[in-house]
């Protein structure tokens, strides 16, 4: 049996949560990370034996489109699959039933599903510091439930998830990230870019139409020289503030079995 790892974690959250989960698996273990916009995606193919946790985080409610573009390359093979959604201290919404739709679509079998806490990707403030020592505790609580149901037959069983279809509109305001003086050119935001929105030629430029939000290059940036404005993120927080986000726990892991 392989245990794959199936993951879109621009700043890191979702691969956290993965990791913890994955920890409570002794076998032999593959990571396929969603956001490399180069790699061939086509290739991939799974055992029936094998179980994969799909990890993807929530933006806006709703699953990343560059993701779920990757994932339906795949070919799932009716291999047992834990999904897994990621957010921000706030809510996952459409985010769990969009990733099952493709992930049937693709003919994997979602048997599980985890709704988890981590710190926001661009108002850090926000879930800070989670996944902690309760959100761990919690998911791996949970693998012992789901290494249950795999025990058992399950074939015919299909993970319900909350979530409306049609999904809820994806509204969200772009944060375009900044340049400052400090880049060097070094190039590793062009590489790492999930969805090539910065320019080959010169990081100094990025096309907006490309850009997902997804803060990946400020979070790599060793030069810490890409940034967002200052004054938008501060409006930002200040709604969100009025719209049940919280510096304290909002919700605990939600989780999903056949």
């Amino acid at each position: 049996m392989k245990l794959n790892l199936i993951y879109f974690s621009p700043t890191g959250g979702t691969k956290k949560v993965l990791d913890i989960i994955s920890e409570e698996w002794n076998c032999d273990k593959r990571e396929i990370d969603l956001s490399l916009a180069e790699n061939d995606f086509s290739k991939y193919s799974f055992k029936r034996d094998d179980i994969c946790i799909v990890g993807v985080p929530s933006f806006g409610g709703r699953a990343p489109q560059v993701a779920l573009s990757r994932i339906k390359k795949m070919s799932g093979g009716s291999v047992n699959t834990i999904m897994v959604a990621v957010y921000g201290n706030r809510a996952y919404e459409d985010t769990l039933l969009e990733l099952e739709d493709i992930l049937e679509q693709c003919n994997f079998h979602c048997i599980a599903a985890i709704a988890a806490n981590a710190e926001h990707s661009i108002m850090h403030e926000f879930g800070k510091g989670r996944p902690d020592i309760e959100d761990e505790k919690d998911l791996k609580g949970f693998v012992k439930k789901i290494k249950a149901v795999l025990n058992e037959n399950c074939e015919e069983k299909v993970v319900q998830v909350p979530g409306n279809n049609p999904y809820k509109e994806f509204k969200v305001v772009p944060f375009i990230p900044i340049v400052s003086n400090e880049c060097n050119k070094c190039g590793l935001c062009i590489k790492k870019c999930p969805t090539n929105a910065i320019c080959k030629d010169n990081p100094l430029f990025l096309d907006e139409s490309k850009c997902i939000s997804c803060m990946r290059c400020i979070s790599i940036c060793p030069k810490n020289a890409r940034m967002l404005d200052k004054e938008k993120l501060y409006l930002l927080i200040q709604k969100l503030e009025t719209v049940s986000y919280t510096h304290l726990r909002a919700h605990e892991t939600d989780s999903y079995l056949v």
